[in-house]
């Protein structure tokens, strides 16, 4: 039998933000905020976007804030 991810091409994913050292994620940087958000407005799940659980909870709350003061959208005009 093979052992867990064994040839299956899994491999482990680690949160970028504890890669690049952010202590805190602000609302206002929406560069960074917009790589976690896909292009319908969707927040990206953890298990996708491979953060930590610390940081995913920052990353929706800072999302939340930032679509509030449109600084990102809630959704895609794709539909109108």
């Amino acid at each position: 039998m093979a052992k867990d991810g064994e040839g299956k091409g899994l491999k482990k994913k680690f949160c970028k933000l504890c890669i690049e050292k952010v202590g805190f994620l602000d609302y206002k940087d929406d560069k960074r905020l917009g790589r976690f958000v896909t292009d319908r407005g969707k927040i990206v799940p953890r298990r996708v976007s491979g953060t930590c659980a610390m940081h995913q909870k920052q990353l929706t709350v800072a999302i939340k804030r930032a679509r509030l003061l449109a600084l990102l959208p809630f959704t895609s005009d794709f539909y109108r």
